[in-house]
C-alpha cells in the first residue's frame, strides 16, 4: 500500500498508523532516499525494489524515478488530499520548526537546516510545499484513471479517521 499527498501533509503518520491496523511493515521512503549530508543513496531504486518486492508493506507514493517500482506492485494507493492552507501548511511548518528547535535527526543523521534557508533555497520543505502544493493535486487524478489504480481519497481529517476506523478495519477483519 502507498499513500500519496503533497509534503508535510502527514502521509508518513498515516502510513505508520495504515501498516500498524493491516499488521505490514511501513518503510519510509525518505530514509531510504536521502543519505548523510542529504545526498541522495546510490542503493535507492535497490532498496525500494527489495522493500515492494515483499508480500506485504506501506509507503510513501513519493520520488518520481520510485513511483513506477511502488505502482507496480501496490494493491492501494490512499491518497491524502486535505485542505492546505487550513491543514497541511500548519503541519509542514510546526514539523519543521518542531525539527528544527530539537535538533532531532530525521535519516542518516540529517537535520532540519536555519530557518532563514526558506527564503533562499527552493528545495527547503516549506517552500517546497507551498510551491509543489497543486502538482500532486492535478498530477494524481490523471494518473490514477490512466492507469487504474485502486484510490482512496481522503479529503479531511474526518475522512481519515473514518476510514481507518470503518473500511481499513473491516477489510482486514473480512
Amino acid at each position: 500500500m502507498a499513500i500519496a499527498g503533497v509534503s508535510g501533509v502527514g502521509k508518513t503518520t498515516l502510513a505508520r498508523r495504515v501498516a500498524a491496523i493491516v499488521a505490514a511493515p511501513h518503510t519510509e521512503i525518505d530514509s531510504l532516499y536521502h543519505g548523510p549530508n542529504w545526498v541522495p543513496r546510490p542503493e535507492f531504486l535497490d532498496d525500494v525494489r527489495a522493500l515492494v518486492a515483499a508480500d506485504a508493506w506501506v509507503t510513501e507514493f513519493q520520488y518520481r524515478v520510485a513511483r513506477p517500482l511502488i505502482a507496480e506492485r501496490m494493491d492501494l494507493l490512499v491518497w491524502l488530499d486535505l485542505p492546505y492552507w487550513r491543514v497541511n501548511f500548519p503541519r509542514v511548518v510546526w514539523r519543521t520548526l518542531s525539527r528544527r528547535v530539537t535538533g532531532r535527526p530525521m535519516w542518516n543523521g540529517n537535520t532540519e537546516g536555519p530557518l532563514r534557508r526558506i527564503f533562499t533555497d527552493e528545495d527547503h520543505i516549506i517552500r517546497w510545499s507551498v510551491t509543489h502544493r497543486n502538482r500532486e493535486r492535478d498530477r494524481l487524478p490523471r494518473l490514477v484513471e490512466a492507469k487504474g489504480w485502486t484510490t482512496v481519497r481522503l479529503g479531511s481529517t474526518r475522512d481519515v479517521e473514518r476510514w481507518l476506523a470503518g473500511p481499513l478495519r473491516d477489510a482486514m477483519a473480512g
